[in-house]
């Protein structure tokens, strides 16, 4: 499964650059030159994993940042902020914002992809590894295929998305409103009960892999707050 990742920065040789490295490295890149057209690409494109420059124009990397983790559906979302400002009061402000990491200026494009694949290992381990397991459920993100105790399990792309969300961080717990946002797209109106709709389908794939005897509930109710996997009692 393709990793992709935003760079934003308003220095022309500097996002070359590092697009020429991170591409060499097999992530796909997306460009931007200011914060703005930064917030834009998030919202239409859902990168996993942003760098930002924190002096651009319109919006600031450090603006950016906030923004992002003010919102469900880019909260969790990797950052790392780049700066020639070196001071370690600026590195403090810079992880204070919310960035996962902060690099400054100069550095080596081998660096920063070092410093991208051991965030992603960190953050999104499902995006580092070709299978992702819970229990007796496996999940293969590279094959879009998810097996229940050896058995194949259909599922459609929005049941697929939400056990992906789901599996990656075993125990937390997510809300309507979070999954919405992570499956469906910041600012897509969809009613929070078809949140319910597709939890209930995938719940029927992974708890009835052959259509017949029922296995152990993976995907919980938490009453008032959302759903999480977590194991059986």
């Amino acid at each position: 499964m393709a990793v992709t990742i935003l760079i934003a920065d308003d220095e022309p040789n500097q996002l070359e650059l590092l697009s020429y490295n991170l591409e060499q490295a097999g992530f796909v890149v997306l460009q931007a030159m200011d914060g703005h057209d930064a917030l834009r690409q998030i919202e239409e494109h859902h990168p996993d994993l942003v760098i930002l420059d924190w002096m651009m124009p319109h919006m600031s990397g450090i603006e950016l940042c906030r923004a992002l983790r003010s919102r469900a559906d880019t909260k969790l979302l990797p950052v790392i902020i780049l700066s020639a400002r070196g001071e370690e009061g600026d590195r403090t402000l810079g992880l204070d914002t919310g960035a996962d990491d902060y690099m400054s200026k100069p550095f080596s494009p081998r660096e920063l992809v070092s410093r991208v694949k051991a965030l992603l290992r960190r953050s999104r381990p499902a995006l580092m590894n070709d299978t992702l397991e819970f229990e007796d459920l496996q999940l293969f993100p590279s094959r879009m295929e998810v097996h229940r105790a050896g058995q194949m399990v259909p599922l459609g792309p929005k049941e697929f998305r939400l056990l992906s969300i789901l599996i990656e961080r075993p125990g937390q717990v997510f809300s309507r409103a979070q999954l919405l946002d992570l499956v469906w797209g910041h600012g897509v109106y969809v009613e929070e009960r078809t949140v319910d709709v597709h939890l209930s389908r995938l719940r029927k794939a992974i708890n009835k892999p052959d259509g017949r005897a029922e296995m152990p509930n993976l995907i919980r109710t938490v009453r008032g707050s959302g759903y999480a996997l977590r194991a059986p009692h």
